[in-house]
Protein backbone atom coordinates (compact mmCIF):
# COMPACT_ATOMS: atom_id res chain seq x y z
CA UNK A 1 0.00 0.00 0.00
CA UNK A 2 1.44 3.28 -0.68
CA UNK A 3 1.67 6.55 1.68
CA UNK A 4 -1.79 7.68 0.10
CA UNK A 5 -3.82 4.80 0.54
CA UNK A 6 -4.19 3.76 -3.14
CA UNK A 7 -4.32 0.25 -4.50
CA UNK A 8 -3.42 -0.28 -7.91
CA UNK A 9 -5.95 -2.77 -8.85
CA UNK A 10 -3.91 -3.60 -12.50
CA UNK A 11 -1.79 -5.76 -10.06
CA UNK A 12 -4.77 -7.61 -8.28
CA UNK A 13 -5.07 -10.83 -9.04
CA UNK A 14 -8.68 -13.21 -10.60
CA UNK A 15 -9.55 -13.97 -7.04
CA UNK A 16 -9.35 -10.51 -5.42
CA UNK A 17 -6.95 -9.45 -2.92
CA UNK A 18 -7.57 -9.58 1.17
CA UNK A 19 -6.08 -6.63 2.92
CA UNK A 20 -5.99 -4.63 6.36
CA UNK A 21 -6.44 -0.79 7.31
CA UNK A 22 -5.47 -0.06 10.21
CA UNK A 23 -3.22 3.13 9.80
CA UNK A 24 -4.48 5.66 12.91
CA UNK A 25 -3.35 8.48 11.03
CA UNK A 26 -5.60 8.15 8.60
CA UNK A 27 -8.68 8.19 11.00
CA UNK A 28 -7.00 10.86 13.16
CA UNK A 29 -6.08 13.05 10.54
CA UNK A 30 -9.72 13.22 8.89
CA UNK A 31 -11.06 13.31 12.56
CA UNK A 32 -9.00 16.34 12.91
CA UNK A 33 -10.00 17.95 9.40
CA UNK A 34 -13.77 17.66 9.67
CA UNK A 35 -13.50 19.05 13.43
CA UNK A 36 -15.32 16.00 14.52
CA UNK A 37 -15.85 15.56 18.24
CA UNK A 38 -15.26 11.76 18.41
CA UNK A 39 -12.40 10.41 20.32
CA UNK A 40 -10.52 6.77 19.20
CA UNK A 41 -10.79 4.51 22.13
CA UNK A 42 -9.96 0.84 20.51
CA UNK A 43 -8.09 1.13 17.34
CA UNK A 44 -10.21 1.28 13.98
CA UNK A 45 -9.23 -1.03 11.34
CA UNK A 46 -10.75 -2.10 8.28
CA UNK A 47 -10.56 -5.55 6.91
CA UNK A 48 -11.13 -5.50 2.83
CA UNK A 49 -11.52 -8.09 0.57
CA UNK A 50 -11.47 -6.45 -3.44
CA UNK A 51 -12.45 -9.02 -6.26
CA UNK A 52 -12.84 -8.15 -9.80
CA UNK A 53 -16.19 -8.29 -11.62
CA UNK A 54 -17.66 -7.68 -14.83
CA UNK A 55 -17.58 -3.72 -15.06
CA UNK A 56 -15.45 -3.02 -11.91
CA UNK A 57 -14.62 -4.47 -8.46
CA UNK A 58 -16.67 -5.86 -5.63
CA UNK A 59 -15.56 -4.20 -2.24
CA UNK A 60 -16.44 -6.35 0.81
CA UNK A 61 -15.29 -5.11 4.40
CA UNK A 62 -15.99 -5.28 8.08
CA UNK A 63 -15.03 -2.14 10.29
CA UNK A 64 -14.29 -2.27 13.34
CA UNK A 65 -13.02 -0.66 17.09
CA UNK A 66 -14.47 1.95 19.33
CA UNK A 67 -14.83 5.86 19.32
CA UNK A 68 -16.24 8.30 22.23
CA UNK A 69 -18.62 10.99 20.79
CA UNK A 70 -20.80 13.47 22.97
CA UNK A 71 -24.25 12.60 23.93
CA UNK A 72 -26.57 14.40 21.39
CA UNK A 73 -28.34 16.00 24.54
CA UNK A 74 -26.44 16.27 27.59
CA UNK A 75 -23.04 16.01 25.65
CA UNK A 76 -21.46 13.42 27.87
CA UNK A 77 -19.65 10.99 26.77
CA UNK A 78 -21.16 7.90 24.78
CA UNK A 79 -18.74 4.70 24.13
CA UNK A 80 -19.88 3.51 20.60
CA UNK A 81 -18.30 -0.20 19.62
CA UNK A 82 -18.51 -0.22 16.10
CA UNK A 83 -18.92 -3.32 14.33
CA UNK A 84 -20.06 -2.92 10.66
CA UNK A 85 -19.64 -4.73 7.24
CA UNK A 86 -20.53 -3.26 4.40
CA UNK A 87 -20.45 -4.56 0.37
CA UNK A 88 -20.23 -2.05 -2.69
CA UNK A 89 -19.72 -2.01 -6.21
CA UNK A 90 -17.33 0.04 -7.39
CA UNK A 91 -17.02 1.19 -11.17
CA UNK A 92 -14.23 2.17 -13.10
CA UNK A 93 -14.64 5.88 -14.23
CA UNK A 94 -13.93 6.03 -17.92
CA UNK A 95 -12.43 9.59 -17.96
CA UNK A 96 -14.18 10.71 -21.09
CA UNK A 97 -17.73 11.27 -19.97
CA UNK A 98 -16.63 13.19 -16.52
CA UNK A 99 -19.61 15.47 -16.64
CA UNK A 100 -21.99 12.81 -15.78
CA UNK A 101 -19.82 11.22 -12.81
CA UNK A 102 -20.86 13.27 -9.45
CA UNK A 103 -17.75 13.46 -7.26
CA UNK A 104 -18.06 10.24 -4.54
CA UNK A 105 -19.66 8.01 -6.85
CA UNK A 106 -16.54 5.66 -7.03
CA UNK A 107 -13.36 5.68 -5.05
CA UNK A 108 -11.42 4.68 -7.87
CA UNK A 109 -9.26 7.37 -9.68
CA UNK A 110 -7.44 6.88 -12.55
CA UNK A 111 -3.64 7.71 -12.16
CA UNK A 112 -2.21 7.99 -15.89
CA UNK A 113 -4.75 5.59 -17.10
CA UNK A 114 -3.67 2.96 -14.00
CA UNK A 115 -7.34 2.20 -11.60
CA UNK A 116 -6.30 2.93 -7.71
CA UNK A 117 -8.62 2.36 -5.31
CA UNK A 118 -8.77 5.19 -2.88
CA UNK A 119 -8.48 2.88 0.30
CA UNK A 120 -8.64 6.28 2.95
CA UNK A 121 -11.84 7.71 0.90
CA UNK A 122 -13.38 4.23 1.23
CA UNK A 123 -12.63 3.40 5.04
CA UNK A 124 -13.32 7.19 6.15
CA UNK A 125 -16.90 6.87 4.14
CA UNK A 126 -17.61 3.59 6.07
CA UNK A 127 -16.64 4.58 9.49
CA UNK A 128 -19.04 7.61 8.86
CA UNK A 129 -21.58 5.35 8.11
CA UNK A 130 -21.33 3.20 11.07
CA UNK A 131 -22.07 6.31 13.55
CA UNK A 132 -24.92 6.59 15.31
CA UNK A 133 -26.93 9.46 13.87
CA UNK A 134 -28.05 10.50 17.12
CA UNK A 135 -25.82 9.26 19.63
CA UNK A 136 -27.52 8.95 23.63
CA UNK A 137 -25.79 8.53 26.83
CA UNK A 138 -29.19 6.21 27.43
CA UNK A 139 -32.57 5.85 25.76
CA UNK A 140 -34.06 8.48 28.19
CA UNK A 141 -31.34 11.28 28.58
CA UNK A 142 -33.24 14.23 30.00
CA UNK A 143 -30.21 16.39 28.40
CA UNK A 144 -29.46 20.27 29.88
CA UNK A 145 -31.36 22.64 31.29
CA UNK A 146 -31.97 25.46 28.61
CA UNK A 147 -31.96 28.40 31.00
CA UNK A 148 -28.43 27.09 33.45
CA UNK A 149 -27.04 24.13 31.30
CA UNK A 150 -27.49 21.89 34.32
CA UNK A 151 -27.10 17.95 33.75
CA UNK A 152 -30.66 17.30 34.43
CA UNK A 153 -29.78 13.55 34.55
CA UNK A 154 -28.05 14.17 37.78
CA UNK A 155 -29.16 17.67 39.06
CA UNK A 156 -32.50 19.27 39.61
CA UNK A 157 -32.26 22.64 38.50
CA UNK A 158 -34.60 25.41 40.02
CA UNK A 159 -35.02 27.11 36.79
CA UNK A 160 -38.21 29.25 36.12
CA UNK A 161 -39.61 27.67 32.53
CA UNK A 162 -40.21 30.20 29.72
CA UNK A 163 -43.79 31.01 29.24
CA UNK A 164 -43.26 32.05 25.20
CA UNK A 165 -44.42 34.95 23.84
CA UNK A 166 -46.79 36.69 26.19
CA UNK A 167 -48.88 37.90 23.41
CA UNK A 168 -49.68 34.03 22.36
CA UNK A 169 -50.78 33.99 26.38
CA UNK A 170 -54.18 34.18 25.17
CA UNK A 171 -54.16 31.24 23.04
CA UNK A 172 -52.29 28.72 25.84
CA UNK A 173 -56.13 27.84 27.26
CA UNK A 174 -57.72 26.91 23.83
CA UNK A 175 -58.32 23.45 22.57
CA UNK A 176 -59.72 22.73 19.52
CA UNK A 177 -62.81 20.45 18.93
CA UNK A 178 -62.31 17.27 17.50
CA UNK A 179 -64.84 16.59 14.49
CA UNK A 180 -65.23 20.52 13.64
CA UNK A 181 -65.75 19.71 9.68
CA UNK A 182 -68.50 17.48 10.71
CA UNK A 183 -70.53 20.12 12.05
CA UNK A 184 -73.05 21.90 9.60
Amino acid sequence: MQHHHLLSLNDLPPDGRRLTVDDASLWTANLREFHMDCRVEHPLKVELQILPVEDGYLVRGELTGGVIVPCNRCAEDVHIALDSRFEEFEDVPDGEDEADEQPGDSHILLDKGVPMLDLAALCWEEFVLALPMNPLCHEDCKGLCPQCGANLNTTACHCTRDEGDPRLAVLRGLSLQKDWTEKK
